[in-house]
């Protein structure tokens, strides 16, 4: 489908979609035509429907995932093939509502204690001690980090706004050794051949391997130590609106599930700018 992607990018950029929004739908009309195995303007409404429905009942896949694909489909149909009349949908699931589990502070310097590599331990202490998203981390430039104001700019995070967050020392001088060693030129964290930007999925397997050697065994990514870092500042007591903006929440109900995690213990807590200043090591 070569040119109709060309042709459905276009239409995303014009219309200001992200560019995780843009590699989601355009992998889900990749992934109808793979399924059919004939190119998607020639694959009918009805057919869209049964694949959708071979999603959920045979892939098994989550209601949320499924509404992606959903939406990309949509999307394609409806503005880059000009037919608006087609529609698609899921059944409408009720998600469960979990909390997520947070680490401890001690989970969290055990995790970074016992990483010995530079770079990745220079990634877990900016995902920690900034509160950054995956996408955000991978995307980190290193004219982002201002050590005069102390700030760390968040470049077009999610819902394409720029935001700025919280630069430690302790952080400051963890990512000075880290640049000194690898000299990153424009992306702080990157791939192996050093052109790219590091890899999501690079990521994830840096967090899972440092979670395995500190024998951390509760469930969460790396968007784990995102969770830890509000909840450490709501514990430290830093206000929710404070918060708010460091994560980059456009609704404040999204920081406000915050304090359920952390209602118990409101007094006598490290923030984690205090944690990753005192107890941990340099390497």
């Amino acid at each position: 489908m070569g040119a109709l992607r060309k042709q459905m990018d276009g239409d995303l950029v014009v219309r200001g979609m992200s560019v995780r929004t843009r590699e989601a739908y355009l992998r889900a009309v990749a992934g109808l035509a793979k399924h059919y195995g004939r190119r998607p303007d020639r694959i009918s409404e009805r057919e869209v429907q049964n694949y959708l429905l071979h999603l959920i009942e045979e892939r098994k896949l989550a209601w949320s995932s499924c509404n992606i694909v959903v939406q990309g489909l949509k999307f394609f149909y409806g503005v880059t093939l000009k037919r608006p009349e087609a529609q698609f949908a899921v059944p409408r699931a009720r998600q469960p509502q979990k909390l997520p589990q947070i680490l401890s502070r001690e989970e969290v310097v055990a995790l970074i204690e016992n990483t010995h590599n530079l770079k990745h331990r220079a990634i877990l202490m900016t995902a920690y001690a900034a509160g950054l998203r995956l996408n955000e981390i991978c995307h980190l430039k290193v004219t982002d980090i201002d050590s005069d104001r102390m700030t760390m700019r968040v470049e077009q995070g999610k819902g394409a706004k720029d935001r700025y967050t919280l630069l430690s020392p302790r952080l400051l001088a963890e990512l000075r050794r880290y640049w000194i060693a690898h000299r990153p030129k424009e992306w702080l964290f990157t791939s192996k051949d050093r052109t790219r930007a590091i890899s999501d999925a690079t990521v994830h397997r840096i967090y899972e391997a440092a979670k395995a050697r500190a024998r951390i065994s509760k469930e969460g990514g790396i968007h784990s130590l995102r969770h830890a870092f509000a909840t450490h500042l709501l514990e430290a007591g830093v206000d929710i609106h404070t918060i708010q903006r460091l994560m980059g929440h456009g609704h404040i109900s999204s920081t406000l599930r915050y304090f359920h995690l952390a209602r118990k213990h409101l007094t006598g807590t490290p923030s984690p700018l205090e944690l990753l200043a005192a107890p941990l090591k340099p390497r």
